[in-house]
């Protein structure tokens, strides 16, 4: 017997069969409680120790965990080059995506210097790279246009023309876009301490890529204007990013051909260089730092071509060297800006949290999902005050920084003295740089995001659902402007969530021959349904959503239509009362008949013979109306032919009207729901059970349920699902336990089928 279950693979399991309530007392249920009350629980929270200080220091500053144990050999070269490389790719970046904010360049920098040094010492990410963001950017410049737009500076100039007021324009949009990247800061913070950082899992991976592929487009349009060198009429709200293409489209005609021609050189060098970056990546040191050079190239030439003041090529301009000295933002904007400023705050996080997890799977570290929000919300709170606009992690820069030897959040601090330099000393160089050759640089830099593209194909072939939601996410987006469209793709994906929950699979299982699993029947060939019992399973929890629904399908999967049923068993009843009352009333007139006779005849003896009956001959009718001879009494007669009651017959083989069986025609006596992937139940779900077992009882059909959760059970206690017509032990450990009890219950053995108790696997 040894050697037979020794055989690598099975297995046997030899156990009594456990419902409920035996279950409790098997495994020893107990009442206790292991979490601390709330009494203990304040008590913890209000303990001071030097311990307990450490850790909330530690835990708030990442960084006096791991700088004290900095292996400087092992990684400062690493950390060094790789600080150097995203140095340099912050400069160009830094000053472009300034441009897609709508702000002089410089604030670029400025983001691209203190941010990073703030999420060097809060930050939890080792990998990724904070700074200017192309989609972040242009959402701060929808904010700053809108707001500050060209319009509300004209003054008059010389011969009755009208100009703007370039200076005063540029510095209410500083005011604007800090004010709006304080406020954004503050909503990170504020939901980090309020540990909301499991708000990341309701932006999926397929809404983040369509919404950053669609904000790429966004990026892509607004800056085809220093392409073509056209000036293109402002448009606000819905449908813009549609009227700016055509009317970009219109003033082609106009295009100026210097500013183009510098345009299509400089992207195609990019473009070249970045291919040979990405295809020799394992065998470059590092990657060509093509826009930093493309940047110094044309910046020389047209400082010594002069090709600002021949071909009018609009330039960089006045870059002011030094730092500015923190001032406080200007608290009345944050009403019109609240909006735009938590858009930014769940987009920025979204996108920072999403990078930060994939490295840190890649590399074997965690990153703290409320700490990520505390960090970007410092980075953003006090950046604003340094003139800094909102920012968030880029994933070029980040894939650079990774992909160069970073081991820590040294590298950060690298890049930042690289900034610093450049914003101290060697800014005012670039004041010749064209636009044209800073739009190239975002546009060649979105490529990452146009290849997202690719996603469709895949989607399609994975989950049709979830390429749904990223084509939805994606077109919103593109019609409706940045913030409208993020809004829309959250709640549509919402109700897929819904809909899935609302809409599970339903399925009846069988058995599969000489083990206790229990499959699909319509998805396993081996799959046997037992003869009458039917298993019932649900894909999903059941709730008020779906109960319903739930109740619908178990009808239609069991065959058993409970409604028609009923009725059935109605007009049955109605039947039998009518033939029971038929049958009385014949038995009456019967009985009357006979008395009459029994009357008439000793009216006849008393003339003819003088002869009365006695009473001792007779019996009196149970009626009192007569006498009545026995030998002439009706077999038929009940004993209490005035009653109402009446005897319920059960309801034979034959077949309905519509030809259709009953559960009692069909044969099935039994119905296991496996609720095994119930995680809980509402007050509408356990309404719906007790319907069940109260609706399918009164045709005959008892309820089992198995594979209760434990969580479950505790739900049902607390409803008082369980009564004298719901007892408990109709719960069972798993359905093969159910079957097993409900041969048992039937006097059967295996009813035709290979269960058994010993189960080999």
């Amino acid at each position: 017997m040894e050697d037979r279950y020794a055989t690598f693979g099975e297995y046997v399991v030899h156990r009594e069969v456990l419902d409920e309530s035996r279950l409790d007392v098997v495994a020893q249920k107990g009442t206790w409680s292991t979490k601390p009350t709330a009494g203990e629980q304040m008590k913890d929270m209000l303990r001071c120790s030097v311990s307990r200080v450490k850790d909330v220091l530690l835990t708030w500053i990442p960084i006096l965990s791991w700088l004290p144990k900095y292996p400087f050999r092992e990684n400062i070269l690493g950390d060094v080059v790789s600080g150097c490389s995203v140095g340099i790719m912050h400069l160009p970046q830094g000053m472009a995506y300034a441009l897609l904010a709508s702000l002089r360049p410089v604030l670029g920098l400025y983001s691209s210097l203190f941010p990073v040094l703030v999420y060097c010492v809060f930050g939890t990410s080792r990998h990724i790279s904070v700074g200017t963001f192309a989609v972040v950017s242009i959402m701060v410049g929808s904010v700053t246009e809108r707001l500050a737009p060209d319009s509300n500076f004209i003054v008059n100039g010389t011969n009755g023309s009208e100009i703007v007021n370039l200076t005063a324009r540029d510095l209410y949009r500083v005011q604007v876009a800090c004010s709006l990247t304080v406020l954004a800061g503050i909503f990170q913070i504020l939901l980090g301490l309020v540990k909301f950082g499991f708000m990341v899992m309701y932006l999926s991976e397929p809404l983040v890529r369509g919404y950053t592929t669609a904000s790429a487009c966004h990026v892509c349009v607004s800056q085809l204007k220093c392409l073509f060198g056209v000036k293109p009429a402002r448009f606000i709200g819905p449908f813009y990013l549609v009227y700016t293409v055509v009317d970009i489209c219109r003033l082609l005609p106009q295009t100026k051909v210097p500013e183009l021609l510098v345009s299509v050189v400089a992207l195609s060098v990019l473009i070249v260089v970045k291919e040979i970056n990405d295809r020799y990546r394992q065998k470059l040191p590092l990657p060509i730092p093509i826009e930093l050079i493309v940047i110094v190239t044309a910046t020389i030439i047209t400082h010594f071509c002069g090709l600002n003041s021949e071909y009018s090529i609009d330039v960089v301009g006045e870059i002011p060297s030094g730092l500015k000295p923190p001032h406080a933002p200007d608290t009345t904007l944050f009403s019109q800006i609240i909006g735009d400023a938590f858009a930014i705050a769940i987009v920025g996080y979204a996108i920072n949290i999403s990078l930060g997890k994939t490295f840190a799977l890649k590399h074997g570290y965690k990153v703290n999902n409320n700490q990520e929000l505390v960090s970007l919300g410092l980075c953003n709170t006090i950046g604003g005050c340094f003139r800094c606009y909102a920012v968030a992690s880029s994933m070029s820069r980040s894939l650079v920084q990774e992909s160069t030897g970073c081991k820590t959040q040294i590298a950060g601090m690298v890049s930042s003295v690289i900034v610093l330099i450049t914003v101290l000393k060697i800014g005012s160089l670039f004041e010749d740089l064209p636009k044209a050759v800073l739009s190239t640089i975002v546009i060649v830099n979105l490529r990452g995001m146009f290849k997202q593209f690719t996603d469709m194909p895949m989607l399609w072939k994975s989950n049709k659902v979830d390429l749904l939601v990223w084509l939805v996410t994606f077109i919103s987006t593109i019609l409706l402007n940045l913030d409208l469209g993020l809004a829309v793709s959250i709640g549509f994906s919402m109700l897929t969530i819904i809909f899935k929950t609302q809409l599970p699979r339903y399925s009846i299982l069988g058995n599969v021959p000489g083990t206790e699993l229990y499959l699909d029947i319509e998805a396993y060939k081996e799959a046997k349904e037992i003869p009458g019992i039917k298993i019932f399973h649900s894909s999903g929890t059941i709730n008020f959503t779906n109960a319903e629904m739930y109740l619908e399908s178990l009808q239609e999967k069991s065959g058993i239509d409970i409604g028609k049923l009923q009725t059935e068993r109605k007009n049955q009843e109605a039947k039998q009362r009518r033939e029971q009352e038929k049958q009385k009333k014949r038995e009456r007139d019967e009985a009357k008949k006979n008395v009459c006779m029994l009357q008439r005849l000793n009216k006849n003896k008393d003339n003819q013979k003088g002869v009365v009956l006695s009473m001792a001959d007779t019996d009196s009718d149970v009626s009192g109306k007569g006498q009545v001879n026995w030998g002439y009494r009706s077999d038929k007669v009940t004993s209490d032919s005035d009653s109402d009651s009446y005897e319920v017959v059960t309801v034979d083989s034959k077949q309905g009207e519509d030809g259709k069986q009953s559960s009692y025609r069909s044969g099935t006596h039994s119905i296991i729901l496996d609720v095994s992937v119930t995680s809980s139940l509402d007050t509408v779900a356990v309404k719906t059970l007790k319907n069940i077992f109260r609706d399918f009882g009164d045709v005959g059909v008892t309820i089992y349920l198995a594979a209760c959760q434990a969580c479950v059970v505790e739900q049902m206690e607390r409803a008082n699902f369980f009564s004298e017509f719901v007892p408990k032990s109709c719960l069972f450990v798993s359905v093969h336990d159910a079957v097993l009890h409900i041969f048992k219950k039937l006097g059967q053995e295996n009813n035709g089928t290979d269960l058994f108790c010993d189960t080999k696997m």
